[in-house]
């Protein structure tokens, strides 16, 4: 049991190493929301708040937001360092 939370933990800290460079260039809690909603829009999700809709449009489409694992990979990293920063979502 230990071994397997061991190697989760590996796996998920050198996801987050792979990641970390291009989360960490963003500059503030603005660019981090704008990041992880880019990810969203990319896949159609249909957005509800007016920020949102102003910025990615009110249009959506298939798959509605599903994400890849790789895009939910990336958007776990943003949210961690949304998370460490304090971020309102």
């Amino acid at each position: 049991m230990i071994k397997k939370i061991a190697v989760a933990s590996l796996a998920a800290a050198s996801a987050f190493m792979i990641l970390a460079p291009s989360v960490a260039q963003a500059q503030s809690c603005g660019d981090l929301w704008y990041r992880r909603n880019a990810i969203f829009a990319e896949s159609g999700y249909c957005f509800q708040t007016a920020r949102a809709r102003s910025v990615f449009g009110a249009g959506c489409f298939p798959p509605y937001g599903r994400l890849s694992p790789g895009q939910q990979a990336r958007v776990n990293a943003i949210q961690a360092q949304e998370d460490y920063r304090g971020c309102p979502r």
